[in-house]
């Protein structure tokens, strides 16, 4: 499909709409033996997959940044890696039909507060093709139909997973509405899916500053957002040297693209000599480029100036600022709530006092002690995946997993009470 219209997308709405009554009802056993039929289907069509992906690659190799090709590229790792998520959300508990609370009151009323799906979840992506698996698990499992938006850049294989989930969705006699994906690269769908508040019940973006701006703009539907991973590795002074090194390096070097990288490096101004050169050699090993203030630069030669807009910005690449601390924890605190986006922040420390000052005050979905904040992923905290990191405050918080895409509803039972 080429240009796309606004009667296009809303039947696409519509048939997830009709369909979500029937998906909410499945039986828990169902919706995983289809998620490990789809894993199995997605395994056994991997060439297909890596096909697909290399015409998305080849076309964007130009384009896209280093980072956010890596983010593109599925290899048979990565999607063995893809399917074996779906058959750890199978093994999750069912997030729907849990009985969240109950109680019952003077006048004999019993009341349950009982867990429901969302309905319709919209999903718009950009350059991760391994999403379209990861939502579609993710929305079966807690009940949701699902509409996918990916990007132009992972057009193929993003369809092409779909595609094959489907396959499987077929075998098992699911509504035709129960995971479509929008068949275009024309922007204007997304224009039209934001109004389709009549038919989708939440909108996830997941992508760069600018889809993340457009969609809060102009969305009438509420939207789960993840905005920038603006991340922090504070080293407080009494921080052990090794850890400092291991964890401060890889929190930034496993993988730079990913939101959870961090991106600025905060240090006590009594460990800059300590702690600090081993950090930077080892950074440098791995081609990483150090922008650094006055303080930092006094420590090497090959650090660059920082400049004011570095503490706010999302690098996604092999580049890390770092700012010296100089009043302790509280002033790192102010740094990350003032510069930070909410996502990430990481504390290497040994102070208790310290550690749960941190914890308790910085404004992010994830705060961590002594351990890299590359471990801001649904998957490493049991959820078996995520469909993304929410930096908002509302409904979703950190991961967005399976229990975090149904609701609630209250039950209430009486025997014949009326109200005076």
């Amino acid at each position: 499909m080429g240009t796309i219209e606004k009667k296009d997308i809303l039947k696409i709405c519509q048939k997830a709409k009709a369909a979500s009554r029937q998906v909410s009802l499945l039986d828990s056993k169902l919706k995983n033996e289809i998620l490990k039929d789809a894993s199995k289907n997605l395994l056994k069509n991997m060439d297909v997959i890596i096909e697909e992906n290399k015409k998305d690659v080849q076309s964007n190799k130009s384009k896209l940044t280093p980072s956010t090709l890596d983010r593109l590229i599925l290899d048979k790792k990565r999607i063995i890696s893809m399917c074996e998520g779906l058959v750890e959300i199978s093994k999750l508990s069912d997030p729907v039909g849990i009985i969240m609370k109950k109680w019952s009151r003077p006048n004999g009323l019993k009341i349950q507060k009982v867990t429901i799906p969302l309905g319709v979840l919209g999903v718009i992506y950009e350059s991760r093709p391994n999403v379209s698996a990861d939502a579609a698990a993710l929305s079966l499992k807690s009940g949701n139909t699902l509409i996918l938006r990916g990007g132009s850049e992972s057009f193929n294989s993003s369809l092409k997973i779909t595609e094959l989930i489907n396959q499987t969705y077929k075998r098992f006699n699911l509504p035709e509405g129960a995971l479509q994906y929008i068949p275009t690269k024309d922007r204007s769908a997304v224009g039209h899916l934001l109004k389709m508040d009549d038919y989708v019940d939440v909108l996830i973006p997941r992508g760069g500053r600018s889809l993340i701006e457009r969609v809060l703009k102009d969305s009438k539907i509420h939207v789960i957002r993840h905005l920038d991973g603006i991340c922090h590795t504070y080293i407080h002074k009494s921080a052990q040297r090794k850890i400092a090194s291991e964890v401060t390096v890889n929190a930034k070097m496993r993988r730079p693209g990913i939101c959870g990288a961090t991106e600025t490096i905060l240090i006590d101004k009594d460990i800059l000599q300590s702690h600090l050169p081993q950090i930077i050699s080892s950074l440098e090993k791995y081609g990483c480029l150090i922008k650094g203030d006055k303080d930092v630069l006094k420590i090497s030669d090959s650090v660059k100036k920082a400049l004011e807009k570095d503490w706010s910005t999302e690098y996604l690449d092999k580049i890390v600022s770092i700012k010296t601390i100089n009043r302790g924890v509280e002033e790192a605190v102010e740094h990350i709530n003032k510069y930070g986006s909410g996502h990430t922040d990481a504390i290497l420390a040994e102070n208790n006092r310290v550690v749960s000052y941190f914890l308790d005050n910085v404004d992010s979905g994830i705060v961590m002690h002594n351990t890299s904040t590359q471990f801001a992923d649904g998957g490493e905290f049991g959820m078996g995946a995520e469909i993304g990191i929410s930096t908002s405050k509302v409904h979703a918080r950190g991961p967005v997993g399976v229990a975090q895409l149904t609701s609630f509803k209250y039950k209430v039972s009486g025997t014949g009470q009326i109200r005076p």
